[in-house]
């Protein structure tokens, strides 16, 4: 019986009769197109500052398209909100305006629908900019109704898992989105500017390589290669540089077949940029100059909220070497992270695990990430790691076991990555094969052939750009700046 049927189930019935309804009245409600002059928010925008009397006067016609999102008054006469996601214009219908089938149509419309109209923009005697419609096409009739409006989609899984329903719902996601888009175009028009070229290289690749994790694996089959989805696309934009293109940039997604967190997606996107006769201590003034730009341009502040503190872009940044930012935020002593015994000590002081199977350098870094990795609330550059772990950095003059390296952290989270690159052929074939041997992996023997060519004292540095827009919109989880995040699949 149909009054059992649940209340999603009765709403779908009623809209799929209404649908039927319209087409009996020889309307197609999904008619190919609707041409539009400009959006609603670009009209809204034009007749801001119009007065009543000034409307009165010009009359002016407009011919519009969105949303249905509030609809109210009965009878005769509505007032109507159309929204095209972001503005909203007002709509005047009036069964007198409309002729007899469009008066009809709109009376089987439900919240969603899309609609076009055709009008006089006027404004009330409450001085509501308005549209006196007097002609309505329907546009497409939803079968489903949307996210209650003045609660939307409030879980956040359910938010990423329809992205759809989150933005019709929620303005301030939108807006989150709208910034993303606004941070990318700046970071490429500051790049651009400064002289580098944009370029793209593989995301499948017969080695991987530029970085240290899990890859996910496919198969050409006409090849009968396997292949590799790039973890980092660092050996090819050095082959660039090597080939003499002496600054060169991506805007890439890089793939990393490991954990899904609040800061980790497997497919997410990287800038990076290799910049010939630099090296880290220039990488972080241009760091700094780009990213208080691009915010600066996108939200127009440097001073931010982040969670329950705020963050000050403000320059020049601090830069600690990695044992200065340990001590300075634990009540560790020098002492205490020289030699290895005491390093194992410290280690497990602050809670690091599997101490063993860590190597000196690998260990350094792991009582850095417990002490003083999320205490970096401010921009912070801390330079100088273990060369261990950093097997494509140059070392430091006079100080072999340590390398020119920084990264960049703010609010907590590693935002850049850059190194003064290694490039003495021999010093990286070698480097290279110790990896091989401590962690697995493959060697990248075209990588060193070309580096043999010659490649001049370069800098590189990956910046996180979903870690960026996270800072710059206060969003605590990547799934709220990422479109589409990849979710477990629901329980069937």
């Amino acid at each position: 019986m149909e009054s059992s049927k649940p209340p999603i189930e009765q709403l779908i019935a009623n809209r799929l009769a209404k649908l039927a309804e319209l087409r009996e009245l020889g309307l197609e409600p999904y008619p190919t197109r609707y041409r539009v002059e400009e959006s609603i928010r670009a009209a809204k925008l034009r007749f801001a500052d119009a007065t009543a009397e000034e409307l009165d006067a010009e009359r002016p016609l407009v011919r519009l398209a969105g949303r249905l999102r509030a609809v109210r008054g009965h009878g005769k006469v509505s007032f109507v909100d159309l929204s095209d996601g972001v503005e909203q214009f007002q709509l005047y219908l009036r069964r007198d305006d409309l002729d007899e089938t469009s008066w009809k149509a709109f009376k089987l419309l439900d919240l969603g629908d899309f609609v076009g109209v055709e009008g006089r923009v006027f404004r009330t005697r409450s001085d509501e900019l308005s549209v006196a419609v007097t002609a309505l096409t329907v546009l497409a009739k939803t079968v489903r109704p949307l996210p209650e409006k003045y609660h939307g989609l409030a879980d956040r899984e359910a938010r990423a898992r329809q992205r759809y329903l989150d933005l019709m719902s929620n303005p301030e996601s939108r807006e989150v989105f709208e910034t993303r888009s606004r941070i990318v175009t700046g970071v490429r028009r500051f790049l651009d500017n400064a002289g580098f070229i944009e370029v793209e290289t593989p995301m499948m690749q017969p080695i991987p390589g530029g970085a240290t994790a899990r890859p996910f694996v496919t198969h050409h089959n006409t090849l009968d290669l396997d292949l590799y989805l790039r973890i980092a696309p660092e050996l090819f934009l050095k082959r660039l540089i090597i080939g003499g293109m002496e600054r060169v940039y991506e805007l890439n997604r890089n793939f990393r077949n490991e954990g899904i967190s609040t800061r980790h997606n497997p497919e997410f996107t990287m800038l990076e940029f290799y910049w010939a006769y630099a090296d880290y201590e220039l990488l972080m003034d241009f760091t700094e100059e780009l990213v208080t730009t691009v915010a600066l341009d996108a939200v127009g502040s440097l001073q931010l909220p982040w969670g329950d503190d705020t963050i000050d872009f403000s320059r020049p940044w601090r830069r600690l070497t990695m044992r200065e930012a340990i001590l300075e935020h634990s009540d560790l002593s020098p002492e205490d992270l020289d030699g290895r015994e005491r390093m194992e000590t410290a280690a497990r002081k602050v809670g690091v695990e599997r101490i063993e199977e860590r190597s000196d350098g690998k260990l350094l870094e792991e009582i850095y990430e417990m002490t003083a990795e999320p205490r970096m609330i401010n921009p912070t550059f801390v330079m100088d790691y273990p060369r261990e772990i950093s097997p494509l950095t140059k070392s430091k003059p006079g100080n072999p076991d340590v390398v020119e390296r920084f990264e960049l952290f703010i609010g907590g989270l590693e935002v850049a990555n850059a190194y003064t690159e290694l490039n003495d052929p021999a010093e990286q074939l070698r480097r290279l094969e110790q990896q091989v041997a401590t962690t697995g992996g493959m060697l990248d023997e075209d990588f060193v052939l070309a580096m043999e060519h010659g490649m001049p004292p370069t800098g590189g540095e990956g910046i996180g750009i979903d870690r960026l827009v996270m800072l710059l919109t206060n969003r605590q989880s990547i799934r709220d700046v990422i479109l589409f995040p990849q979710l477990r699949l629901r329980d069937s």
